[in-house]
């Protein structure tokens, strides 16, 4: 036990250097944006000195090394600066806004989980089948298929034309109150209240964008889950076990399936960097409230503190998930933690 809990320091003190990197690549990239945040700020009618007080009190006005001090000093604070756009702390607005990006984004990581690693280990056992044919179908569909073009598709069919969908207006309809805040995560807490109406409702709206997110990520997982299980059923302990008269489901489940997690877990990992990208599309198509709409509305004014406390924010985010894939790389094979 203390000998993993080591390996788990060890890797938190491994991010740190990547943490550093993303911070100066993230602030060099968000200084050369187009645009002026001090001009956007002073206002259309400002005239030149008003801008240059402007940015004196932003601090824009000082030579980069200060600024990137200042912002790491402001950073180990807990204090990302404010949001131009919007006029509040950044992290008060991630805060708000994470909860909903995360209930969207964990959603279709496990609705394309539940249905991708059945539906590979289905087609990886019956090979040249229906199903897998129709696994084939919907790899080639979710990799061809832009998300955006999805998310639109789907909205024109079961909005427009169906009429089953409501309105892609955010996460809950005007006619409903939110329930009291506990999680953040409105199906959760309506579940907590008990208002079993407003989860419906939550429930109708996150279905749209839920799908268009889980198509994307459900082809690299069902055919990362195919090909994984091909070849451990071909490999040569299968053969023995099967040789041992052992049964198939034993075989499949015990043996076949365990040792074809390691890549799948693998890959989860990849999609849910991908999904942090794809996220924003998907938040601009259904106007949802979370944080890759609030990063597209700081880039569009040059908001230097919201769009560092969002790549900041998502690099944690990946961090984190990265240390739990380690982790669940040493329960799912203990030889894993052995070899590190």
């Amino acid at each position: 036990m203390l000998d993993k809990l080591r390996k788990v320091a060890l890797r938190l003190l491994q991010a740190v250097p990547t943490v550093f990197g993303i911070l100066v690549v993230c602030f060099l990239l968000t200084r050369a944006l187009p645009g002026d945040p001090a001009a956007y700020f002073a206002g259309p009618m400002a005239d030149a000195e008003s801008i240059e007080e402007v940015r004196k009190s932003l601090g824009l006005d000082k030579p980069l090394p200060m600024q990137f001090v200042n912002y790491v000093g402001d950073l180990v604070q807990g204090d990302l600066g404010m949001a131009v756009s919007t006029g509040q702390p950044v992290i008060s607005e991630l805060a708000r806004r994470l909860p909903a990006s995360l209930e969207l984004t964990l959603g279709a990581l496990l609705v394309s989980f539940v249905i991708a690693v059945p539906l590979g280990v289905l087609a990886a056992t019956r090979p040249n089948t229906w199903v897998d044919h129709i696994c084939r179908f919907l790899v080639t569909a979710g990799v061809s298929l832009p998300i955006f073009f999805t998310g639109l598709a789907l909205m024109y069919v079961f909005y427009y034309l169906l009429g089953w969908a409501p309105a892609p207006m955010g996460r809950l309809d005007m006619m409903y109150l939110p329930p009291e805040t506990v999680t953040g995560f409105l199906t959760i807490d309506a579940i907590i209240a008990g208002e079993w109406e407003v989860l419906g409702a939550a429930l109708a709206q996150l279905a749209l964008p839920l799908i268009t997110l889980a198509l994307f990520t459900l082809a690299p997982i069902a055919r990362m889950t195919r090909a994984a299980m091909l070849q451990t059923l071909g490999s040569d302990f299968v053969r023995t076990a099967r040789a041992a008269g052992l049964s198939s489901r034993r075989v499949l489940i015990t043996y076949a399936f365990r040792n074809a997690l390691l890549p799948v877990v693998t890959t989860l990992g990849m999609v849910f960097s991908f999904l942090l990208g794809a996220n924003v599309l998907v938040e601009k198509v259904f106007a949802w409230p979370g944080i890759g709409s609030f990063a597209v509305e700081a880039l569009v004014v040059s908001d230097y503190a919201a769009v560092q406390g969002f790549v900041l924010s998502m690099a944690m985010l990946f961090v984190v998930l990265n240390l739990l894939i380690d982790v669940i790389y040493t329960l799912i094979d203990p030889r894993v933690g052995e070899a590190a």
